[in-house]
């Protein structure tokens, strides 16, 4: 049967409030009974009293009327007089408080016609007192007797009266004591029954629920402390304690379980925090390491751009100087024209030819100094472009764009070695046709028929020197342009690379935040793992 805590205890108050209110009934029942015999015994006291006063109001009537009848006096009569107005109210309220007892009545109403035979008698003699010489006719009546036994008469039924009131009284004083005492006995019994009924369903209520909750507040204090090994045997019991302590099974079971998953969990956060504090350890070190060669890169690209606007200055002068070059070879086919035309004039104009072969050689001579050093930059460039092909290579996957402006820069640096030789055996072949025109104008005087001949000769070498000077400025425009995109290429190296110096410093500052955090972690991990260490599984 499931009776709940609260049923118990309610049943218990329930019970304490039945017996108290049995307890006060039975008491309210013996002091209204106590109180109703009160009033009777107050009753009758007053109906003795109302006959003692009856009683005493005769004798002063009585009393007066014999003083006056001495003395004449009327201030003799007052008692009489207050007597008189006083007998038929004590007679009246006599009757009224005996009205619940017959013989009285009866009494009573006898006692009321000798009190009135009385006073006739009284009143007769006062009566005749007042006559003129009725002193002796009021002695006489005195003298009758006729008044001492009615008297006596009245005396009589008073006393009757007044033993039967007693005899009353004596009943009703034991009756109150009986009723008294039994309501006493009932009182005092009764109270000692109650407090020991309620003192066994006291107890047993407390043992019922007093020592379970004992037992749960052990519990709790354990648990309190970290304590998870205590034991707790489930009760049978349906009601709320019962409840409780399943309820406190149930919880120590599942913190049980939880307090295991969290260490094994705290447990693996630990591991892994000291994983993850080597790992971000090991990756700020590389970060910086990646970051100093990023800078190393990056002054090295400086370095390059710098060697690539040099090479671009050089070879736009190479190509001012096979533009130039090429404007002399059209100006000296014209002068072949002219000297084919007018050979008859070859001697007087051969100085003026002399000058300007010698002029040409200056120039091939030049030419040759621009293509050494068009020769020299592309060496250079060659050179340059290795390098920058190793840094490519160091710079890993961020180098892969670099790797491609080097692998350009080295293809433009072979065109223009390959355009220097053209331009060398050019000039080669142009040092060679002045030499032959030194000869021919040496020899000149000698032989004019020798002089056209070569003069032909020399015509048609100008123009193949016109095509092939023609085929050097196109070279060294090709050499500018290249050396234009490359200086372009430089600057788009420099600025990838400083990109990624940027994302180098960020990423170092990122690993030094991601170690901090390792740290913090690792430092939460061990305190974690102190807090599931209190727990005793």
């Amino acid at each position: 049967m499931k009776i709940r805590v609260g049923t118990k205890i309610s049943s218990g108050f329930a019970l304490a409030l039945v017996i108290q209110i049995f307890i006060g009934l039975v008491s309210y029942r013996h002091i209204q009974k106590l109180s109703e015999t009160a009033q009777w015994v107050e009753h009758t006291h007053l109906v003795r009293f109302g006959l003692n006063n009856l009683l005493s109001a005769l004798q002063d009537a009585e009393t007066g009327q014999r003083g006056f009848i001495i003395t004449g006096k009327e201030s003799y009569l007052e008692p009489y007089n207050s007597s008189i107005s006083s007998i038929q109210s004590i007679l009246s309220n006599i009757k009224k408080l005996t009205s619940d007892n017959p013989n009285q009545q009866n009494r009573i109403d006898a006692l009321k016609f000798r009190v009135e035979d009385k006073l006739t008698d009284l009143e007769r003699g006062i009566i005749l007192r007042k006559n003129e010489n009725g002193f002796e006719a009021a002695v006489a009546v005195v003298s009758e007797q006729k008044g001492k036994p009615l008297m006596d008469v009245i005396r009589r039924a008073i006393s009757e009266m007044d033993d039967e009131e007693r005899t009353l009284l004596e009943i009703r004083d034991v009756a109150a004591f009986a009723s008294a005492k039994s309501a006493k006995i009932f009182i005092i019994f009764g109270s000692l029954g109650a407090l020991l009924v309620l003192s066994v369903v006291s107890i047993l209520i407390t043992r019922n629920i007093s020592q379970p909750l004992k037992h749960i507040t052990s519990i709790a204090e354990r648990i309190s402390v970290g304590d998870l090994t205590t034991k707790i045997s489930v009760s049978e019991r349906s009601d709320e304690i019962g409840m409780l302590m399943r309820a406190f099974s149930d919880m120590m079971r599942l913190l049980i379980e939880q307090t295991k998953e969290i260490s094994a969990g705290v447990n693996s956060i630990a591991a892994s925090s000291t994983e993850i504090s080597s790992m971000t350890s090991q990756l700020a070190a590389s970060s910086s390491e990646t970051s100093s060669a990023v800078a190393q890169s990056t002054s090295t690209v400086e370095e390059i751009k710098q060697i690539a606007t040099l090479a671009t200055g050089k070879t736009r002068t190479v190509a001012d100087g096979a533009q130039r070059a090429l404007l002399t070879s059209e100006l000296g086919a014209k002068s072949v024209e002219e000297t084919a035309a007018v050979m008859r004039r070859i001697k007087g104009q051969m100085e003026s030819v002399a000058q300007s072969i010698v002029s040409l050689s200056n120039q091939g001579q030049a030419i040759g100094e621009i293509v050494s050093a068009v020769s020299d930059l592309a060496d250079q460039s060659n050179l340059l472009a290795v390098n920058a092909s190793i840094e490519a290579a160091r710079a890993g996957e961020h180098g892969r764009g670099f790797s491609v402006v080097a692998q350009e820069i080295q293809s433009l640096a072979e065109q223009s070695k390959n355009a220097t030789s053209k331009v060398r055996a050019i000039l080669a072949d142009i040092q060679k046709a002045t030499s032959g025109a030194v000869m021919s104008i040496e020899q000149g005087n000698k032989a004019v028929e020798i002089g056209v001949t070569q003069a032909e000769n020399s015509g048609k070498a100008i123009g193949e020197l016109a095509d092939i000077m023609n085929g050097a400025a196109q070279a060294a425009s090709q050499i500018a342009v290249s050396s234009q995109q490359q200086s372009a290429g430089m600057d788009q190296v420099a600025l990838a690379m400083k990109s990624i110096n940027s994302a180098s410093l960020q990423t170092a500052d990122s690993t030094r935040q991601a170690e901090g955090a390792a740290r913090n972690l690792q430092e939460l991990g061990l305190r974690l793992q102190k807090l599931v260490e209190r727990y005793k599984i």
